[in-house]
């Protein structure tokens, strides 16, 4: 039981010749007895939690789109049902040939309006003909709300049989409860099978496996990268921050991408050659797809939108999270850092955050659920090399944490080269959801990417091994042309 709340004094950023001490060490180198009655016992009530402004938004679910037709061009029949569980909007598919399985997918970010809409999984043909039953929640609330997601996704896995009785098809529980996505629903992935989730949820499941694909596997780690790269780029630019969150940011951020490009976001000015070079350490390091990624447009303007914040996602937390203290700035991908490496750390403004701003709840999940690498079952991840938005150092990060943990030979990565977030093919994810399952069923290890040897991931080869060109019937038009753009695999397997 939480005590009363002692107020945490907001941090001031700093901005001065000294150097934030996570980073010396890496760049100057870590009753009364008888008959007396006793007083009556004290009973501590429970202090009720602060509100934030996501408390108080209404949404909608888009009930007028949840009927869903049978998948075209296959012969597995299904049954189909579609409702709203508290709040949240739902889509159920069961093979009549159910294999006793059920796969919860988990959609991503879906913006800031009130309207909620469910997402089918883009692997539902492979589930389906290979008899796996899925459900998918809309979640009862938009925004960066992973805490949302995460529950009603976990409440719909408990009503499933309910569910399928009142539609007239009584079914055993499942054998197994597998859980995968895409970015904000890869984190809800991940965080379903941590420790801390298992213990503080108030819907609770326990998965047998999970796939996170270009997932937020650092938490709100994914908004001090954000962070970094606002206040590098506003240096860079010649207007550095002195204070956070920036004061108009808006209005500056046409001046600061003037200075930075010639023509944004495909070709760099010499400033902004340094800018590009600080993001690709900021993002996993030198490796395959970088370039690529880093001029594509709507991951640039994703990523600069999010520096108009002000560090608390959108009112999902009531403080501002972002702490770029720890952060270590760099030109050079290689050895010791560079006189420029350090100049530069001393003289960046640094956000400090305000440390309880995710603090655990006293109501259930923190606000936004962490990932510490604390899981017990199988898990398969999989992320596009070139993505700035969720980075590829997510999966670096991840593979940390999980080592500290003892976990990590628990979980395999995979590098996909592709330069969009989540810009992946059926056949991939198809591929990563199998050896999931055969690992979790049949003991089966499938292989992976080392994510974590810099000569490894800079390798021109880098991502070859799982990356699959063939667009299928399921696959969005544009794949094939994008695909084809990128630089050829050589000596290595390239379907």
């Amino acid at each position: 039981m939480r005590s009363q709340e002692k107020p945490v004094a907001q941090l001031n950023g700093t901005r001065s010749g000294k150097l934030p001490s996570a980073l010396c060490a890496l760049l100057g180198a870590a009753l009364l007895g008888g008959c007396l009655t006793p007083p009556p016992a004290v009973i501590a009530l429970p202090v009720p939690e602060e509100t934030r402004p996501q408390d108080a938004r209404t949404f909608i679910p888009n009930v007028a789109a949840l009927p869903f037709a049978a998948l075209p061009g296959t012969t597995a029949e299904t049954d189909r049902w579609t409702g709203v569980l508290d709040g949240a909007a739902y889509r159920i598919e069961v093979p009549r040939n159910w294999n006793g399985m059920l796969v919860m997918y988990t959609h991503g970010y879906a913006g800031t309006g009130p309207n909620l809409n469910v997402s089918n999984p883009a692997i539902r043909r492979h589930l389906i003909e290979n008899g796996y039953a899925w459900a998918a929640s809309s979640y009862s609330k938009n925004y960066y709300d992973v805490r949302a997601g995460l529950e009603d996704t976990n409440a719909l896995a408990l009503a499933f049989n309910g569910i399928a009785a009142a539609n007239n098809r009584p079914l055993h529980a499942p054998l197994k409860r597998y859980i995968m996505g895409p970015s904000m629903g890869g984190h809800i992935a991940a965080a379903a099978v941590e420790q801390e989730t298992l213990a503080t949820a108030v819907h609770k499941v326990r998965y047998d496996g999970a796939v996170p694909m270009c997932g937020v596997l650092g938490d709100t780690d994914l908004y001090n990268y954000f962070g970094a790269y606002q206040m590098a780029a506003m240096e860079l630019a010649g207007m550095p921050a002195t204070s956070y969150p920036v004061p108009d940011f808006a209005a500056l951020r046409q001046k600061i991408t003037d200075a930075l490009w010639t023509a944004y976001p495909s070709a760099t000015t010499p400033r902004g050659d340094r800018l590009k070079a600080i993001v690709m350490n900021l993002t996993g390091g030198q490796r395959p797809i970088f370039e690529e990624g880093f001029r594509v447009k709507p991951l640039q303007d994703a990523v600069w939108t999010a520096f108009a914040g002000d560090g608390t996602i959108n009112g999902v937390l009531t403080r501002n999270i972002i702490n770029t203290t720890g952060i270590v700035y760099r030109f050079s991908n290689a050895g010791a850092p560079s006189e420029e490496d350090i100049a530069f750390n001393r003289a960046i403004y640094r956000i400090a955050g305000t440390p309880e701003a995710n603090r655990p709840r006293s109501d259930g999940m923190r606000w936004v659920p962490k990932v510490h690498g604390q899981f017990n079952v199988p898990v398969v991840t999989m992320h596009t090399l070139g993505d700035l938005y969720v980075p590829f150092g997510m999966e670096q990060l991840y593979r940390r944490r999980a080592m500290e943990q003892g976990n990590d030979k628990l979980l395999v990565q995979r590098a996909i080269r592709a330069p969009g977030h989540c810009d992946f093919s059926v056949a991939e994810q198809a591929a990563a959801f199998q050896a999931m399952a055969d690992w979790e069923q049949k003991g089966i290890k499938p292989a992976g990417d080392d994510v974590l040897t810099p000569a490894v991931v800079a390798d021109k080869n880098y991502g070859c091994n799982f990356t699959n060109n063939t667009a299928g019937k399921d696959d969005l038009p544009a794949l094939a042309p994008t695909r084809a753009s990128l630089p050829a695999c050589t000596g290595a397997q390239n379907r």
